[in-house]
């Protein structure tokens, strides 16, 4: 077997590129996290992990890379990682679904509680040193829509449906989950304001594509339920910021559970950050303590698919962007 080349996106110093140690002898492996750190493996690489690049320099390092056949992401997400010469292009591109859903559907539940608890309310009576009693809902009955019912919608739905959930879902092609279990029922994409309509909580787990950019807005606030709840764990562009937080602000929605934002870190002084119905996460509710192990593992897993000729995990579909 001739000799593979793989081209590491990363500072060098990153500690998972320790875990490349594994891979076989016959593997050349080059990190950096400039364009000239790639100047001699380029030319004959035959893979590129984008560990953690911008989009720039991935851009410039396959401009470099005539004979790649495969490249991975580290992300689940690909808004980020696109361009349109390797959209184009035959190379297969691979992410990490199903690294992350785990955590998402357990931070989704977490913020589920949050409201229906009031958990809020409990840690304010006890910083105050109050003994204020009041109502709590049960989650259980209550309906929860998924829009995106992808890996990590399904992790939500199942961990939705352990509780006594009505768990509704929404994606492109209903048809491939008619069986599953977890879920009522499996809407069309042309069927979002029922969904709305229905849902006590409404997750946003959809991919961000140019037609998922901004399908919450003003009028699908006015769609949901004075007393329903916003969680939002796909991306901030999927939600029309200003229309959430005049939604928030006005009580047309209960709350909003946010682990994205437009802009990233969140501004000092946004107004999402003034009021008391929104729970804030900085992007980081996938961030377990070993969630990069488990992204390089993954890796190392679909490389000796790679080797051996086999087809490889996550492949995803470049012109639809998932």
């Amino acid at each position: 077997m001739d000799d593979i080349t793989v081209m590491v996106l990363a500072h060098p110093a990153e500690p998972q590129l320790a875990m490349l140690e594994a891979l076989p002898a016959d593997t050349n492996v080059t990190a950096g996290d400039k364009p000239a750190a790639f100047s001699r493996a380029a030319p004959a690489a035959d893979v590129i992990l984008n560990w953690s690049a911008s989009l720039e320099l991935f851009e410039d390092v396959w401009r470099m890379s005539p004979r790649v056949r495969w490249v991975h992401s580290r992300s689940a997400g690909l808004d980020g990682v696109l361009f349109p010469s390797l959209i184009e292009s035959p190379v297969p591109l691979t992410n990490s679904r199903g690294v992350f859903s785990g955590p998402l559907g357990e931070f989704v539940i977490g913020a589920v509680m949050f409201f229906a608890k009031d958990f809020r309310r409990m840690a304010l009576s006890h910083m105050r040193g109050v003994w204020d009693q009041f109502d709590i809902t049960e989650v259980a009955g209550q309906t929860l829509g998924i829009i995106g019912y992808g890996d990590i919608g399904r992790a939500v739905a199942s961990r939705a449906h352990a509780l006594g959930m009505k768990v509704v879902a929404l994606r492109r092609r209903p048809e491939l989950s008619g069986d599953d279990p977890n879920v009522r029922e499996v809407l069309g994409a042309n069927q979002k304001y029922e969904l709305l309509a229905r849902s006590d909580y409404v997750v946003m787990v959809t991919p961000l594509t140019p037609k998922t950019q901004g399908m919450i807005g003003k009028p699908e606030f006015a769609a949901m339920k004075p007393g329903a709840v916003l969680i939002n764990i796909g991306r901030g562009l999927l939600v029309d910021e200003r229309a959430l937080v005049e939604a928030l602000e006005k009580k047309r929605i209960r709350g909003a559970a946010l682990d994205v934002f437009d802009t990233e870190p969140l501004p000092a002084g946004h107004p999402l950050y003034k009021l008391d119905n929104v729970l804030l996460s900085p992007h980081c509710a996938d961030h377990t303590p070993d969630w990069k192990e488990r992204a390089m593992q993954f890796f190392l897993e679909n490389f000796e698919r790679f080797r051996r000729g086999e087809p490889l995990l996550n492949v995803v579909n470049k012109k639809l962007g998932y």
